[in-house]
């Protein structure tokens, strides 16, 4: 199979540039979305408190306002979640990244647990939401289970990690998600991803896209 171009432009192109810190200044998101338009990432993902104003400041550009609901826990209830989004979408979030609730695939209520992401779809819509399944936290049966029950839901994206789990994104998870999602939905990885050599082999895995706080960092090492 030919292995997808990982050039420095190409890698960018792939990154949502990430600030997930709730106490973060406004300098720091204006700080954030002028680094992403001047490297050329794909998106900003920050709190849904913050996207309205990250909006704003990507307006004009080509990056896209990226939103989190039910972070980092996922264990929001699931009305909760969808308010979010919902609030999210309305400040100008064009992609929402909501975390599953983990809590209900260990009790094996895959109705629950479809709903809770389903719900949070609807609210999103028309933007697509990615499911954060916390990869590092299941085991090889319960990620495919997610795998599963999040595209059944209408998930456009798996993604593998908040960065605030007991682990983040591996290789072996991505190119999980990717046989799981097929053709249905794209595969993100997040969460550790500090190098170039890191991203690149993200990207061979399968990752159409990747969350990343050290992003001047990553895209140095393609120099």
């Amino acid at each position: 199979m030919e292995q997808p171009d990982v050039t420095r432009a190409a890698l960018a192109a792939r990154i949502d540039h990430t600030l997930l810190d709730e106490a973060t200044p406004e300098e720091a998101i204006r700080r954030l979305c002028e680094e992403a338009a001047d490297f050329g990432c794909a998106g900003v993902c920050v709190y849904s408190a913050q996207v309205g104003l990250a909006a704003r400041l990507l307006e004009g550009t080509e990056v896209i306002p990226v939103a989190v609901a039910g972070f980092p826990s996922g264990l929001d209830e699931t009305r909760g979640k969808a308010a979010e989004a919902r609030r999210a979408v309305a400040m100008g979030a064009r992609e929402v990244d909501m975390v599953v609730n983990r809590d209900l695939l260990a009790a094996r209520r895959h109705h629950d647990f479809l709903a809770d992401v389903a719900a949070v779809v609807q609210a999103a819509a028309p933007w697509p939401v990615k499911a954060i399944l916390e990869t590092a936290a299941l085991d090889a049966e319960d990620k495919a289970a997610a795998s599963a029950l999040a595209l059944a839901a209408g998930a456009a994206f798996l993604k593998t990690s908040t960065g605030f789990g007991p682990g983040g994104a591996t290789v072996e998870d991505v190119a999980l998600l990717r046989r799981m999602a097929g053709g249905r939905a794209r595969v993100k990885a997040s969460g550790g991803i500090k190098t170039f050599e890191q991203a690149v082999a993200m990207v061979r895995a399968g990752a159409d896209r990747l969350g990343c706080s050290a992003t001047g960092d990553i895209l140095a090492g393609a120099d």
